[in-house]
């Protein structure tokens, strides 16, 4: 077998033991301590949306793991005509916070931060911090309301506002759960220090 053949086999070998892992999900989703222990930059990047927008970690990771179960690429599954037909996606949402393409750009343009991408945590974050603190000035929802934020998020403002969600038995029982979550990634950051 020559050395260019053994080298080529080599190589796609290599490529393919790597790849796909920048965006996978932690393995541990049920604990927030083990979260931050394999992905340290996930703490960096919610501590420094806490500090700049004043949402609460636990609220981030809960918001996070109900759109994107952390990850990074996630896209909607697909819509397909009569069963077979692809047709597109359910929608544009896209990345850790499942932001939409116009709420996105919005954010951009507001934040002055047009290389922002849905893909990476600490812009995810920051979307989401964004987001939250406009709910809060417009609604009057709290940051630490984990249930509320995530309706509001899920609805868009002017639906939570006018309590769209209120013929979605699904979607409360959705957000109810975020709340639990939340508060669990409370109790076990507090109980590991964070």
């Amino acid at each position: 077998m020559s050395r260019l053949l053994r080298a080529s086999i080599l190589l796609l070998l290599l490529a393919s033991c790597g790849g796909g892992s920048r965006f996978a999900a932690p393995r541990n989703l049920e604990d927030a301590c083990a979260i931050l222990r394999e992905r340290p930059e996930y703490y960096r990047a919610m501590k420094a949306t806490e500090r700049r927008w004043g949402v609460p970690v636990h609220v981030q990771m809960a918001t996070i793991h109900q759109e994107s179960k952390f990850i990074g690429n996630a896209r909607t599954p697909h819509r397909f005509a009569l069963g077979i037909i692809p047709m597109g996606r359910q929608s544009t949402a896209y990345g850790y916070s499942q932001a939409l393409d116009g709420t996105w750009e919005e954010y951009q343009k507001e934040t002055r931060n047009g290389r922002a991408k849905r893909d990476r945590i600490d812009d995810a974050t920051d979307f989401m911090g964004w987001y939250m603190d406009g709910t809060e000035k417009r609604l009057g929802v709290s940051k630490w309301d984990a249930r509320s934020q995530y309706l509001a998020y899920h609805e868009g403002r002017t639906g939570f506002a006018n309590g769209s969600y209120n013929a979605k038995t699904w979607l409360v029982d959705v957000a109810n759960r975020v709340q639990q979550r939340a508060d669990n990634y409370a109790a076990q950051l507090s109980g590991c220090g964070r």
